[in-house]
């Protein structure tokens, strides 16, 4: 028996063995040893950065209601961070990881616990590495079940699978990246795709390194999926079957029957799959969703559905995926979805604003060091921005703690509130304009109160082409309230909110060329990380932060930092 059936059979076993195992655990405790290790895929042998020597890592199986307790041991020879992708982290900023924003990285050799409790929140989420690129490799799922004496709001599965989609690069990831910043231009392309850390048949060399799920007709499934790629949006469809999408962003959904998903990175998806075909093998595929008009991977992933009792030697269907720019299709998927006002965590989405934010989001550019030297336009060097804000990193104090500390000097709190120019966000005409495309580095962030609604419309601008940002923010899920193509118009566009059953999310994708409306409720104290979870953009600006202020309680203060809070 391969590899890859036998990781199907024991994800399956772990999942189910695990509704009884965890249904009275209140603390579940994980031991990660971040180390290189040396794997085969393409046709060569290439050292990556792992948890427990794995691809994916550990799938991280809790409760509601449980405490997260997470060993880490940075034995790689890189600087790490560990980020729990959609976890609120409500009055415990100090585990949200990302690097200068709530922690300084922990150095090689070094050691780090995170403790975190998973409240009001059910579904699938992920971790991953939140430095550099690292997160290339460095990542895996987090499944949150109902505590005991709940059920889900949907027919319990026969069994539960997780999808996790990567992206590998035909080379050494930081030394890529590092390349990439010296002379300001874009990462190479990555080389392939991958399901469950497994490239596919379509890919050279990677026939035997194939995932396989195996599954009995007239049963139902619960698939996990979760986008962990680092930069691509993707389409995701099983030939000749449908999926009931349930959940988003571990945010139950209306039930949304649908032939395909889209999904962005850092987004995850939870979908019922009913195996009602007749036995078989079936292609589960996945490939690019692109709107920029560059050259990208479009290749396809693959794995497999596998029905017991397939004929011998069947040859597997191949699904009819959307093309690649399939604009349409994508803006379907994304605005189809409405929240589960009945499901057990639901709040209504606030009636009223207390902050009103407009947002630019895209390229630009920034003056090379030296002349000449650079490979973005015009010879300058790529800088991603926020109302032309190119974002800063910190580097010798975290912002959560200078902002508990009252250090000055580590950033400031005057983040435009509006773009410093308005003109046609969405015309090509606006492109290489000398007026607009410029930007500077600075560590500008945004101050709420505490329990302030925020409202934010993000706009897409095309300067140096259209293209689609996923927009993350740390520490809350938001309702987005609307999306769309061309220039925001509030008088026409706020008529088309949804303020009542609003899809809940962690990460939106902002449409190229459009514009999406998101709100939340500032009733998190802490620094939180708000950027685009294209990972090339991370480094070159596309980020703020926003600092929420103590509410006027205890319960509604954040503690102060762990004693072994690593130091930059």
């Amino acid at each position: 028996m391969g590899q890859p059936v036998l990781i199907s059979m024991m994800f399956a076993l772990v999942f189910s063995a695990c509704l009884s195992t965890f249904a009275s655990a209140a603390v579940v405790e994980h031991q990660f040893e971040v180390k290189d290790v040396t794997v085969n895929r393409l046709c060569k042998d290439r050292t990556i950065t792992t948890v427990n020597g794995n691809l994916p890592g550990p799938t991280l199986l809790v409760r509601e209601g449980d405490t997260l307790v997470i060993h880490v041991t940075n034995k790689s020879p890189y600087n790490i961070t560990l980020h729990w992708h959609g976890v609120t982290q409500f009055l415990s900023a100090w585990a949200d990881g990302p690097e200068y924003i709530t922690q300084c990285p922990i150095i090689p050799g070094n050691s780090y616990t995170y403790k975190f409790k998973v409240t009001k929140q059910e579904g699938t989420l992920w971790w991953h590495a939140h430095i550099s690129f690292l997160r290339e490799t460095v990542y895996g799922a987090i499944v949150i079940r109902p505590r005991a004496g709940r059920t889900y709001p949907f027919p319990k599965p026969f069994a539960e699978f997780p999808i996790l989609f990567g992206e590998w690069w035909d080379g050494n990831i930081v030394d890529i990246i590092d390349t990439a910043l010296a002379n300001g231009g874009p990462p190479v392309n990555s080389a392939a795709f991958t399901i469950n850390g497994q490239p596919g048949v379509l890919y050279n060399c990677s026939s035997n390194q194939t995932y396989r799920m195996n599954v009995i007709r007239g049963k139902t499934y619960l698939l996990r999926i979760v986008n962990a790629a680092i930069n691509a949006q993707l389409f995701f469809k099983i030939a000749n079957h449908k999926f009931t999408v349930v959940a988003v962003d571990a945010a139950y959904t209306n039930p949304y029957v649908t032939d395909v998903i889209a999904i962005a990175p850092g987004q995850s998806v939870d979908a019922l799959l009913v195996a009602d075909q007749k036995p078989g093998l079936y292609y589960m595929a996945a490939r690019p969703y692109t709107s920029a008009p560059v050259a990208t991977n479009n290749s396809t992933t693959t794995a497999i559905l596998a029905y017991a009792g397939s004929p011998r030697r069947s040859k597997p269907l191949l699904p009819d995926l959307p093309a690649e720019r399939d604009t349409a299709t994508a803006a379907k998927f994304y605005t189809d979805l409405t929240a589960l006002v009945t499901s057990p965590y639901w709040t209504g989405v606030p009636q009223t604003v207390d902050e009103d934010m407009f947002v630019t989001v895209g390229m630009g550019i920034m003056p090379c060091e030296k002349p000449g030297t650079c490979n973005g336009p015009l010879q300058q060097r790529f800088a991603s921005s926020m109302n032309n804000v190119s974002f800063l990193l910190p580097s010798r104090m975290s912002l959560l703690e200078a902002s508990v500390r009252n250090v000055s000097g580590i950033y400031t709190t005057d983040f435009p509130k509006q773009p410093p120019v308005v003109f046609d966000y969405t015309s090509p005409n606006s492109s290489f304009n000398p007026d607009i495309i410029r930007t500077t580095k600075s560590t500008k962030i945004i101050k709420v109160k505490y329990n302030t609604t925020v409202q934010m419309v993000l706009q897409n601008q095309i300067i140096l082409g259209p293209e689609n940002h996923p927009m993350h923010l740390h520490g809350f899920n938001f309702y987005v309230l609307a999306q769309g193509f061309g220039n925001y118009d509030a008088s026409r566009d706020s008529k088309n909110f949804n303020l009542v059953n609003a899809q809940e999310r962690n990460t939106v994708a902002v449409p190229s060329a459009g514009w999406a409306v998101i709100r939340f409720r500032a009733n998190n104290p802490g620094v939180w990380f708000m950027h685009c979870h294209v990972e090339a953009h991370v480094p070159w600006g596309l980020a703020t932060a926003i600092e929420v202020e103590n509410g006027p309680t205890p319960s509604t203060t954040l503690p102060p930092p762990p004693a072994d809070l690593p130091k930059c």
